[in-house]
């Protein structure tokens, strides 16, 4: 029995916490862990006891009373270090054990304690862990040198990012300065089977000793769409927010908007609402742009207000698992960027003795209520996006290249090339490649060469020692907000912010008095009205079996119970307008129309496909726009044109490097999707955005395969 094979002090937790039994992810991570060496990846439901699945077994395997930190927590966001703080101590509360919280806002003189007797558990940022070893490399050994274990949580938000490779990075270099070989676990609750896990098995740098370890228990979702005509305009419809406060009046709810901008409109017009009909006045703001207080009051107020309920429309801040307590419904106001991402958010409801989880989906848009009924048929079917790893990450690489060069105060050209060879994230990468990398930044005085010695340049100086060198995301540059000296957040200027303009922030209207350009600043007051800041950012690309499913649904005459009668009404009618296309193969056909004066060539692919195709259509003089949210092309010629160019459209593909490179000299800023990318040489900037933009293989198999479907009758 898994019980068995905990410590005493961990049996006499368990014993104290009344625990009836073990959650099955539990017993299945204590038996694995506690009698093996493997690297695992546990994979459950939201609050499903992940975390005690992985420490329940670590600490009762580990010996704590050796030197150097025995454990290694690593999450993506700060206050989720915070919140599993909180948890990891409740469970070291028999144990002798310490924990340390190490990263930008943590106290300093606890981590100086840590330095001076490392021991027991830390919980850190990837980002804290890069300016650790560019900084403090003499510490990384004296901390870690002992290392057993890593556990990485919400591992699935790492997988294909940058932040990721860079993750990966880090702990190759974690393990080169270790003694002994550290187990990795990994926690998440939603990662792709597509591929067999090979993706999240990959990412640990050792896939043969990695196993997955997960809990199928389906967790129930009751589920309703609401359909709003938006009207294509910016702001949401009246009656969507009406029936939104109706449905979110008496519970606790999460709304997530999809933007930073929209989810201040719905804070700010439900308190509106709320206040004329005498409401409660518990509606919050929750995202990046906020400042930290803010939304660790809005944090806090959630997981401890047990009577009031509460609305806080949010980004994806609030979809990972930060402990907010119980939340009774997610509201979901068009389609989100991914199935895994609806995934996550739903999981924040229902987390209270296994309750069913409440979702409720809002459309003010025809395609956009098309992609979120795909989406969730999808999901029932048990699909999630494998995410897209890129073999050859030139650009992390390169920072890494110039963390390492800082890290060791210079170092010899050969050792540096080795340890690049030798970082299980860059294997992929020609050891040709990584020379020209490196002779480039030498070239662009990011870094100098000394005989056959390598430092920091002049140039990279400026740019290793500031503190946006530990990122590898780009962060937007922004002004602070402050309201009486208090600080409410930061927005990106833009037109919009001037003196005398009304703006929404932290839940709240705004009028701006001042906008200081020298210091960034904006001095605000309150105020009645106004307008949600734009923010920069747009959403995620669509896969290609989204689309997919998405013409299945419109050729069908398939009934969804879960759709209100606007919902089903408006599905009905994009039914009847698609109906005079005969398609019988949903991954070949392709309808073809001409409404108006332009040709309309609806895809129905993804989004890094389209974008290839569009890429090759210029290419090929034909001018047109595509609307990547409807997967349609308008085309200024006649489909007779369009099939003439087909073939010349297929053979553009095999120059598809020398358009890339064209269009990154006459458009420098498309390669802004890489913070480090811009430093590449041009053939490797090419080779970077092909890979993460593009979907050549995936092109060249629509160009071959597609079918024009024109309308019929």
């Amino acid at each position: 029995m898994s019980f068995d094979l905990l410590s005493e002090p961990i049996r006499k937790f368990i014993r104290d916490k009344r625990w009836d039994e073990l959650r099955p992810i539990q017993n299945a991570a204590i038996a694995k862990i506690s009698t093996t060496d493997n690297n695992y990846i546990l994979i459950s439901k939201t609050a499903s006891g992940k975390t005690e699945a992985a420490f329940l077994p670590i600490l009762s395997k580990g010996n704590f009373t050796e030197p150097g930190v025995q454990v290694l927590y690593i999450s993506p966001l700060i206050a989720l270090i915070n919140d599993q703080f909180l948890r990891i101590e409740d469970l070291c509360r028999h144990l002798d054990v310490r924990i340390t919280k190490w990263h930008g806002e943590a106290k300093k003189s606890l981590k100086d304690q840590l330095l001076k007797e490392p021991s027991g558990i830390a919980l850190i940022t990837p980002e804290s862990l890069e300016s650790m070893f560019v900084n403090k490399l003499y510490n990384i050994k004296h901390l870690f040198g002992n290392l057993k274990y890593v556990v990485v949580d919400e591992i699935h938000s790492f997988i294909g990012t940058d932040r990721g490779t860079q993750l990966m990075s880090i702990l190759s270099r974690l393990q080169d300065q270790s003694l002994s070989h550290f187990i990795l676990i990994g926690l998440s609750a939603t990662v792709s089977e597509e591929n067999k896990f090979q993706e999240v098995k990959q990412f640990t740098g050792d896939e043969d000793r990695t196993k997955i370890l997960i809990d199928r228990t389906a967790k129930e979702i009751e589920i309703e769409f609401r359909y709003f005509d938006g009207n294509n305009n910016a702001e949401l419809p009246v009656e969507l927010l009406e029936s939104l406060y109706n449905e979110t009046k008496e519970s606790k709810v999460l709304i997530f908007p999809n933007s930073r901008g929209k989810a201040e409109e719905v804070a700010v017009k439900l308190k509106k609402i709320a206040l004329r009909l005498r409401g409660h006045n518990n509606y919050f703001s929750h995202h990046s742009s906020i400042t930290r207080e803010v939304r660790e009051y809005v944090e806090h107020f959630a997981k401890n207000n047990k009577r009031e309920n509460f609305c806080i429309s949010c980004t994806s801040t609030l979809e990972l698992g930060i402990d907010i307590g119980t939340v009774d419904k997610i509201v979901q106001v068009d389609a989100a960027n991914s199935i895994a991402s609806l995934v996550q958010r739903t999981g924040r409801s229902g987390r209270k003795n296994d309750e069913r989880s409440h979702l409720i989906l809002y459309s003010t848009e025809e395609w956009s209520l098309l992609q979120s009924i795909a989406s969730w048929l999808l999901y029932k079917q048990g699909f999630i996006e494998p995410q897209v790893i890129s073999p050859k990450p030139y650009d992390i690489l390169l920072h890494q290249a110039l963390s390492i060069t800082k890290g060791c105060s210079g170092l010899r050209m050969q050792d540096l090339i080795s340890k690049l060879r030798s970082n299980c994230a860059f294997s992929h990468i020609d050891p040709g490649e990584i020379q020209s990398i490196v002779d480039h930044l030498i070239q662009i005085d990011l870094l100098e060469k000394l005989r056959d010695e390598v430092l920091i340049g002049v140039t990279g100086e400026k740019i290793v020692n500031g503190m946006e060198f530990y990122s590898v995301f780009k962060s937007e540059e922004n002004f602070k907000v402050t309201n009486a000296g208090n600080p409410i957040g930061e927005i990106p200027l833009s037109p919009q912010i001037k003196e005398d303009e009304n703006i929404l922030l932290a839940a709240r209207i705004w009028k701006i008095k001042y906008v200081d350009l020298e210091a960034k600043k904006i001095e605000v007051i309150k105020a009645n009205d106004g307008k949600s800041p734009v923010f920069s950012g747009q959403g995620g690309d669509v896969h290609a079996k989204i689309r997919h499913m998405m013409l299945s649904v419109l050729i069908s005459n398939e009934t969804y119970s879960f759709l209100d009668h606007e919902s089903a009404s408006r599905l009905d009618k994009m039914r009847g307008e698609f109906s005079h296309f005969d398609v019988k193969n949903i991954e070949t056909d392709r309808p073809v129309y001409r409404p108006k004066e332009k040709l309309e060539f609806l895809t129905f692919t993804s989004s890094r496909i389209n974008r290839t195709l569009n890429l090759l259509l210029h290419a090929n003089d034909i001018d047109c726009f595509f609307d990547d949210k409807k997967s349609v092309f308008e085309i200024e010629c006649s489909k007779d044109e369009l099939l003439r160019t087909w073939d010349s459209v297929l053979f553009e593909l095999e120059n598809i490097d020398s358009h890339l490179q064209n269009l990154i000299v006459q458009r420098p800023v498309v390669m802004d999707f890489s913070k480090w990318g811009v430093f590449l040489p041009l053939a490797l900037q090419v080779a970077l955005i092909k890979d993460r933009r593009y979907d050549v293989q995936g092109t060249r198999l629509f160009l071959e395969s597609t079918n024009f479907i024109e309308g019929v009758g």
